[in-house]
């Protein structure tokens, strides 16, 4: 089956959002947000997420502890649940709207402007997903950054640093943008498709002219009175 390179574009997109979402739903609910690392007990690894905070052992299994009080918590934390939240479901929507508006999908072949329309809608949807993906992710970074390097903390006091999860966010925020984008602009192009088989041209045969042709003329048989069998 050959594909125009306005549904390549398009399904480069897809991929691109799918995977984005995937990882911001993995980054949202991991406590792999900030290591802490003490130096009375190397033993011990501390991490923290947005919903719990847990204890990770050399030798025994990692212990968790949800988060009390939601009202409790930093005002960074308590913005990046929601928006992490909001970021997932868009991500969601815009995957299912995105799906529909497809050239090879067979939902609505005839209504090329509407499905034109929900290609639009899909990557514009991602893009603002991607946007709530990459804010509550730098936001916490940033407020890690801060909390490292102040200096009215004691320098016995560990510090908390960067955990996995925010490496992850920003890759995700980065792909569901990158793939809002090109959905957005494949809108733009036409779906033109070279076909493979060349086209027959028809041609109707010329005719002769000159002598040649009134001597081919000359020379047909025509039937006459005498083989006539009555």
């Amino acid at each position: 089956m050959a594909w125009s390179c306005k549904t390549k574009v398009q399904l480069g997109g897809i991929f691109l959002s799918f995977f984005g979402w995937i990882s911001s739903c993995v980054t949202t609910f991991v406590p792999l947000w900030k290591n802490l690392n003490l130096d009375l007990n190397e033993m011990e690894i501390w991490t923290m997420g947005l919903w719990h905070v847990c204890v990770m052992q050399e030798e025994g299994p990692m212990e968790c502890k949800a988060d009390e009080s939601f009202l409790a918590l930093p005002l960074n934390l308590r913005v990046s649940r929601i928006l992490m939240s909001l970021s997932n479901g868009l991500g969601l929507l815009g995957f299912l709207i995105s799906s529909c508006g497809l050239d090879c999908c067979n939902v609505w072949e005839e209504k090329t402007a509407l499905k034109k329309q929900l290609m639009l809608c899909g990557g514009v949807i991602f893009g603002i997903s991607a946007i709530m993906t990459l804010i509550p992710v730098s936001w916490v970074a940033y407020t890690t950054v801060n909390e490292f390097w102040d200096e009215t903390v004691p320098e016995t006091v560990p510090r908390w640093e960067f955990g996995e999860a925010m490496f992850l966010g920003w890759f995700a925020g980065f792909f569901l943008l990158i793939g809002g984008l090109l959905l957005v602009c494949s809108t733009c192009l036409k779906a033109t498709e070279m076909s493979s088989v060349p086209l027959a041209v028809c041609r109707e045969p010329t005719q002769v002219q000159g002598p040649l042709a009134k001597r081919q003329r000359s020379q047909r048989s025509y039937p006459k009175n005498a083989d006539l069998v009555i």
